[in-house]
């Protein structure tokens, strides 16, 4: 039986939907679907809209399908705990492609080979997280402080990102100070041009890295930051590991489309950062809330339908005012 925000048991035991065979398939389906992409990125190529938007379109109806399907096959609880949990990561993922597109452009990766170094860093992203996943859910299961420890990771998260926002600091890749691609430097030399999809080379007798290998590095470095914040934020919506699991996945699946969609319009979203902060403070207050819960049983907690129509409301409105702020500063240059 689900229950509300936890699905949690006891502090021995976590209740999960996912059943064997439910894993398996899921886990098949999302091997199968990266094997497709790496297939059809194999031939380097620029994206047109029509394939970006078709692609799109797939990834984010498969979900739909999904969810309906655990809806019916486990009750609306699951069904919303899912399509919350989905929300959440897709709109988090919004933030990780604003990070992506500076390191393509501060990497000069040819439009040909974008694709390629997105999923590389989808594919990176998804182990990750199933690391994190398993390591959040061993948390829960034995640590009664563990909902204390992730509310609080998401409220200063929160807070960083909106002091930041409000100095009008502008997300920033520095490539020369990054640690990883440094120590690649001093590992191996580095070829001066890219050499199709492929990570090293043999040049003069010795074996070489390609850019595609440096580029690939910093967005996996990329990975791991953006998954300390995003675990512990879905897990703030449901504590079943395989819905945790199956956000994350299909959330993550559909990037390398949603990149080519969205490139032109996530210039506009200026106040993107500002929601991502709000709903990140909120699920941490959700979190610590039902950590207080466990200990004095008056304290109130927050059901996921209401987190479903917070995530809603707060990303159709900076949607809105990013919108109206882009138009309004365009008609002021264009004075």
């Amino acid at each position: 039986m689900s229950t509300d925000l936890s699905v949690l048991a006891s502090s021995a035991a976590i209740e999960t939907i996912g059943t064997p065979w439910l894993w398996a398939v899921t886990i098949g389906v999302v091997l199968a679907l990266l094997v497709l992409d790496f297939a059809i990125t194999r031939r380097p190529h620029e994206v047109s809209m029509r394939e970006a938007v078709g692609w799109t379109v797939f990834y984010i109806a498969l979900p739909v399908a999904f969810g309906v399907f655990l809806w019916a096959r486990n009750g609306s609880t699951t069904g919303v705990e899912f399509f919350t949990g989905y929300l959440l990561e897709k709109s988090l993922s919004v933030d990780n492609l604003f990070v992506f597109m500076l390191l393509l452009s501060a990497f000069a990766v040819p439009a040909a080979l974008a694709q390629r170094v997105l999923l590389y860093g989808i594919a990176g992203a998804l182990v990750l997280r199933g690391i994190f996943i398993a390591l959040g859910a061993a948390a829960l299961a034995t640590l009664d402080w563990a909902f204390l420890l992730f509310g609080v990771i998401l409220l200063v998260t929160a807070v960083k990102l909106l002091a930041d926002s409000m100095k009008g600091h502008d997300p920033d890749v520095d490539i020369s100070s990054m640690r990883s691609v440094k120590l690649l430097r001093k590992v191996m030399p580095v070829t001066d041009d890219y050499q199709g999809t492929r990570m090293t080379v043999v040049q003069a007798g010795k074996r070489a890295l390609t850019p595609l290998a440096l580029v690939v590095t910093a967005v996996m470095v990329t990975d791991l930051v953006f998954a300390v914040d995003s675990v512990p934020a879905v897990y703030g919506v449901t504590g079943d590991p395989f819905l945790v699991f199956a956000t994350n996945a299909f959330a993550l699946l559909g990037l390398r489309a949603l990149y080519f969609v969205l490139h032109a319009a996530l210039s506009r979203l200026v106040h993107l950062a500002y929601g991502l902060a709000v709903i990140l403070a909120f699920i941490g207050v959700k979190l610590v809330l039902h950590w207080a819960h466990g200990v004095w049983s008056s304290v109130p907690t927050i059901p996921t339908v209401a987190s479903l129509v917070v995530i809603v409301v707060v990303l159709a409105t900076v949607t809105l005012t990013s919108l109206r702020a882009t138009r309004v500063q365009q008609t002021v240059d264009a004075s």
